[in-house]
C-alpha cells in the first residue's frame, strides 16, 4: 500500500484527535464487553430464584448493564467525533491541495486530461481515500481492541469453547473479503453504466435543438431505453450478489450459535458451565460477528483507497511547464517583441509557429491575420503565458516573459478568448469577474464600451439576469460582447482579441473598436482576426502563412 504512505503527514498533523479516538475506542469496547458477564450473572441468579418476585441482586446487575450501555454509546459517539472528524478534515485539506494544483497546471496539461477525470480525482477518489482514513482505520482498530478484550473474557470463562467459537471467524472474514471484491467490481460496472446514462442525457439535452430539427426524438428515446435496460440488468446482478453476502453472514452466525448450544450444552450437562456462562458466549460471539464481517469490506475499501491515492499522487506529481519565479510588483507598459519564436503542441506534435519575429511598441495596435491553422491563437496563448515557447523568446518591456512575475503581468492584460465562455451567474458578475468588488456603475460603463448595455437593459432582470450554463441564454454576439466588457473593465495595458469579434455585425464591431480607441487609447492592442474590417484601424498588420509563419506586414 505504498501510495497510502503519502497520507502519513496528515495522520501526524491530526495525531491529537486520532489519539483521543484510540482512547475512546478502548473505552467503548471495554464497557461493551464488561456488561456481558452481568447478563450471565443475571440469568444464573434468576435460575436460583424459585419465584419471579423482586430480586435486588438482579436489579443491581440490570443497573450495571444499563450504565455500561450508556457509557458505550457515549464513547462510541466520541470515537466518531474524533476519528471521523479527523478524516473529514484531511479530506478537506486534500481537496484544497488538489484544487490548488489545478490552478498551477498549464493549459497543455488540461488538454491531455478529460474534465471527467479531473472531477473524479477531486470527488470520487478523495472520497475513497477518506473512507480509508475514517471507517477503514476505525473499524480495523476497533476490531483489534474488541477482539483482544473479548478473548480475555472468553478465555477466562472457558478455553475450549473460545477456540471452537472463534475458529470460523477468520474464515468468515476471508469469504466476505472475496464476496466484497466481487461486489466492488460489479458496483464499478453498474456505476459506469449509470455514468453512460448521465452522459447520454446531458448530450441529448445540450443538443436538443439538433434533435428536434432532425426529428430524432424516437431515436433518442430508443437509445435511452437500451442504456437504462443495461443499467437495470447490472443493478439486479449486483443486488443478487449482495443478497449472497448477507446470506453468508446469517448462515455463519447460525452455525456459531448452534456450536455454542451443542458444546455449551454438553458442558452444562457435565456441570462445567452454568446457563449464564453459555448466555455470555452467545453475547460475546454476536458482538464479534459484525466487526469480523467488516474485515472483508474494510480490505476492499483500503484497496480502492490505494488505487485512488495512486491516481491522486500521479496527478499531484505533475509539474507545470509554466513556472512563476518572480514575486515582485511593478507596472507593465506594454512593449511586446517576439524573437524567433517557435511552438510545437506536445499532445499532437503539430508545429503551430516557426521562427516568428515581430515587435510592437506600447500603445500601438497590431492585427494578426491568416488562414486557419497558421498559429494566430497560439500567439494569444503565448502572450498570456498560458504556454511557453518551444524555441525563441518573448520580451515584454524588454524583459523575457519567463522572468516576469506572472500574476503581476496578468493583472495588466485583458484577454478575450476565441470561445466566449461565461459562468452560470448573473451578467453583472460575469462582467465584473476580472476585478475585485466592481461597482454597478463601473460594470455599466464598460458594458457600454463593449456595446452590450442596450441589450442587457432589455432583459427582464437586466444586469441580474442569470446567463445559464456557458451563457446558453444569450446569443453568440451578446456573449462575445460581455466577454469584451469583462476584459476591458480591468483597464488593461495590453488587450488581446482572439478572433472575438467574429459573431458581431460590422456596425457593432466598429462601435466597439472606436470606443476602445477613444476611452482605452493607451493600451497595446493585439487583434487576431479573419476579417479585414477588424484590421483596418490597426497600426500594423501581420499576415501569417501556415507552417512557415512568414510575415506580410
Amino acid at each position: 500500500m505504498k501510495a497510502l504512505k503519502t497520507l502519513n503527514p496528515y495522520f501526524w498533523k491530526h495525531k491529537i484527535l486520532l489519539f483521543w479516538g484510540l482512547l475512546f475506542i478502548i473505552a467503548s469496547n471495554f464497557f461493551n464487553i464488561y456488561k456481558v458477564q452481568f447478563v450471565g450473572k443475571s440469568v444464573d441468579e434468576l435460575t436460583k430464584t424459585e419465584s419471579f418476585g423482586f430480586n435486588q441482586q438482579v436489579l443491581m446487575y440490570v443497573g450495571i448493564i444499563v450504565g455500561c450501555s450508556l457509557l458505550t454509546g457515549f464513547f462510541t459517539f466520541m470515537m466518531r467525533q474524533t476519528i471521523i472528524v479527523a478524516s473529514r478534515r484531511i479530506e478537506y485539506e486534500l481537496k484544497n491541495k488538489i484544487y490548488r494544483h489545478y490552478q498551477e497546471l498549464s493549459l497543455t496539461d488540461y488538454k491531455t486530461t478529460t474534465t471527467g477525470d479531473l472531477m473524479n480525482r477531486l470527488s470520487e477518489d478523495v472520497v475513497a481515500v477518506r473512507m480509508y482514513l475514517g471507517p477503514g482505520v476505525m473499524y480495523v482498530v476497533n476490531l483489534l481492541i474488541l477482539l483482544t478484550i473479548t478473548c480475555i473474557y472468553m478465555l477466562k470463562t472457558d478455553v475450549s469453547m473460545t477456540v471452537w467459537t472463534l475458529f470460523p471467524l477468520p474464515i468468515l472474514s476471508y469469504v466476505i473479503y472475496k464476496v466484497s471484491s466481487i461486489i466492488n467490481k460489479k458496483s464499478k460496472i453498474m456505476q459506469k453504466s449509470q455514468s453512460a446514462i448521465s452522459t447520454f442525457v446531458q448530450d441529448s439535452f445540450s443538443g436538443i435543438r439538433v434533435v428536434k430539427f432532425f426529428a430524432k426524438e424516437n431515436y433518442i428515446k430508443k437509445n435511452y431505453g437500451v442504456k437504462v435496460s443495461d443499467y437495470q440488468n447490472k443493478a439486479l446482478d449486483l443486488a443478487k450478489t449482495e443478497a449472497y453476502f448477507f446470506t453468508i453472514i446469517l448462515f455463519v452466525v447460525g452455525l456459531l450459535n448452534v456450536a455454542i448450544i451443542i458444546i455449551g450444552g454438553e458442558k452444562y450437562i457435565d456441570g462445567q458451565l452454568s446457563i449464564g456462562k453459555i448466555a455470555d458466549f452467545f453475547m460475546y460471539i454476536n458482538t464479534l460477528i459484525f466487526p469480523f464481517s467488516m474485515v472483508g469490506w474494510v480490505t476492499s475499501v483500503n484497496q480502492r483507497a490505494e488505487a485512488s491515492m495512486q491516481r491522486i499522487n500521479e496527478f499531484l506529481d505533475k509539474k507545470s511547464e509554466v513556472i512563476n519565479k518572480n514575486s515582485e510588483k511593478y507596472p507593465i507598459k506594454g512593449d511586446i517583441e517576439f524573437r524567433n519564436v517557435s511552438y510545437i503542441y506536445p499532445n499532437t506534435g503539430i508545429k503551430a509557429l516557426e521562427n516568428l519575429s515581430f515587435k510592437i511598441e506600447a500603445g500601438q495596435s497590431i492585427a494578426i491575420m491568416g488562414k486557419t491553422g497558421s498559429g494566430k491563437s497560439t500567439i494569444a496563448l503565448l502572450l498570456c503565458r498560458l504556454i511557453d515557447p518551444t524555441e525563441g523568446e518573448i520580451l515584454i518591456d524588454g524583459k523575457n516573459l519567463k522572468d516576469h512575475n506572472l500574476n503581476n503581468y496578468r493583472d495588466f492584460i485583458g484577454y478575450i478568448p476565441q470561445e466566449s465562455y461565461l459562468f452560470s451567474d448573473t451578467i453583472e458578475h460575469n462582467i465584473g469577474f476580472s476585478i475585485d468588488h466592481p461597482s454597478h456603475e463601473k460594470v455599466v460603463e464598460y458594458s457600454k464600451i463593449a456595446d452590450v448595455h442596450k441589450n442587457i437593459i432589455e432583459f427582464k432582470d437586466g444586469y441580474k439576469t442569470i446567463v445559464g450554463e456557458r451563457g446558453v441564454m444569450l446569443s453568440g454576439g451578446q456573449k462575445q460582447r460581455i466577454c469584451i466588457a469583462r476584459a476591458l473593465i480591468k483597464n488593461p495595458n495590453i488587450i488581446i482579441f482572439d478572433d472575438s469579434l467574429s459573431a458581431l455585425d460590422t456596425e457593432t464591431e466598429q462601435n466597439i473598436l472606436e470606443n476602445i480607441e477613444t476611452k482605452i487609447n493607451n493600451s497595446t492592442s493585439i487583434i487576431i482576426t479573419h476579417r479585414e474590417s477588424s484590421a483596418q484601424r490597426a497600426d500594423k498588420i501581420i499576415n501569417l502563412t501556415e507552417i512557415t509563419n512568414s510575415i506580410t506586414a
